[in-house]
């Protein structure tokens, strides 16, 4: 391993790593996050990738830490689908649709850039679920490249951005939103075989900023799914979510009436045939910021087929409609 950061790093860099005592923390230096002098800099470590766990988390080894236990380390602002059985042997893997995709392209990253990796972040404190939330960038060709960004663009992980490590943001939105239009992977609305009611071209809004002050109007903010056909849409099992693994899946007997709307709102109330309540104890999804912090967020609906078959990105950056109307 440290002959192979030698090479890619620089004996300088690594001399710096090494000099840390064994029980000491990782060396990070400091660079530009996207790597234009211009624009937020972050903290940088490097390390060996041990494992590639599933599409938006690796087991590295990093230098410098003073041990070769490998820590998790979990992507910056991408979030795939869900895996749920885990195996070196790619056959044994089991998961939601296009997770194991997902686990397979960044294997073949991590593959291509001989398992060296540089990790970033604007907080070294940055975590989710007790692992490191670092942006993770593989050397190819002389180049290092992004492997969240990578994944973005080839619409296998949603954008999720995480409050402080922004510097990503407008790179990720912007790649998902191009995945979306080109209806790559996720956003393949059959890609997972044909769901129920696959002619129906149902449609999603999301009401993301409620009237007033967003913690005291939970039941403001909701999710609305519209069916623009003559005929009744059964959706009893297909389900909403956000970018994080918030999700609400419909009981049985929800039907979206012909040209008709079901709402789900993110609080509590007594549910009816066209509203319904997520149950949440706080707003479910971001606020866009229209700074260089470039926040925002999606919500994305799934048929029990595991297909995505609507969404709503935003803040929008390509290809944008007039805003829907609200309607309660």
């Amino acid at each position: 391993m440290l002959r192979r950061l030698l090479s890619v790093l620089g004996a300088s860099a690594l001399a710096g790593a090494l000099a840390i005592g064994p029980a000491g923390p990782a060396a990070a230096a400091t660079a530009p996050c996207l790597g234009a002098a211009a624009g937020p800099r972050c903290l940088v470590w490097t390390g060996k990738v041990v494992r590639v766990n599933d599409g938006d988390t690796l087991s590295v080894d990093i230098a410098g830490d003073g041990t070769s236990t490998p820590r998790s380390i979990r992507l910056i602002n991408a979030q795939a689908m869900e895996q749920t059985v885990y195996s070196s042997v790619v056959q044994r893997r089991r998961g939601e649709c296009h997770s194991l995709a997902a686990t397979a392209r960044l294997e073949q990253l991590v593959k291509a850039g001989g398992g060296v990796v540089r990790l970033t972040a604007q907080q070294a404190s940055s975590s989710s679920r007790a692992r490191p939330l670092r942006s993770v960038a593989v050397r190819i060709n002389g180049s290092w490249r992004d492997v969240g960004l990578d994944l973005m663009r080839h619409g296998l992980t949603l954008w999720q951005p995480f409050g402080a490590e922004w510097a990503w943001n407008a790179q990720y939105r912007v790649a998902t939103a191009q995945a979306a239009r080109d209806g790559l992977n996720l956003f393949d609305t059959d890609a997972c075989g044909a769901g129920p009611a696959a002619a129906t071209p149902v449609t999603l809004t999301v009401n993301y900023d409620a009237p007033g002050a967003d913690e005291q109007n939970l039941n403001g903010e909701w999710v609305r799914v519209d069916n623009p056909s003559d005929a009744a849409l059964p959706v009893a099992g297909w389900w909403v979510r956000d970018s994080a693994l918030r999700r609400y899946t419909f009981p049985a007997g929800t039907v979206v009436p012909p040209r008709g709307a079901v709402y789900v709102h993110a609080g509590s109330g007594t549910p009816t045939a066209t509203h319904l309540y997520w149950g949440q104890p706080g707003p479910v999804f971001d606020n866009p910021s229209f700074d260089q912090q470039a926040h925002g967020d999606g919500a994305y609906l799934f048929d029990p087929q595991g297909d995505l078959r609507a969404w709503m990105l935003y803040p929008c950056v390509l290809s944008c409609p007039a805003t829907p109307a609200r309607r309660t």
